[in-house]
């Protein structure tokens, strides 16, 4: 197993009500990167990723643009403690 990093991710703009945590979570699948993804009740949606460099940075672009009909106005990313993630999974609101 190669060496895996992890990011926690605060993605602003229009990103509620346009499929956006499912699209990342479909995305996070596909590139095999691990973690969770929830929407916050400020209307922001938060996410914590888990992979090599090159699949979570893979991710981070692709959450730069999301959804075809999402609206993606800033991403700040931010290290993240280690602790280890099995899946990717939808969490509750916060």
């Amino acid at each position: 197993m190669g060496r895996h990093i992890t990011r926690h991710l605060a993605i602003r703009g229009q990103v509620q009500g346009v499929g956006y945590r499912a699209s990342l979570r479909a995305q996070a699948r596909r590139l095999d990167v691990q973690g969770w993804v929830r929407n916050r009740a400020d209307g922001s949606v938060e996410a914590l990723l888990q992979g090599t460099p090159e699949a979570v940075q893979a991710l981070i672009g692709w959450a730069r643009q999301g959804p075809p009909l999402a609206r993606v106005d800033a991403v700040q990313v931010g290290e993240a403690p280690g602790e280890a993630f099995i899946g990717f999974e939808l969490r509750d609101t916060a």
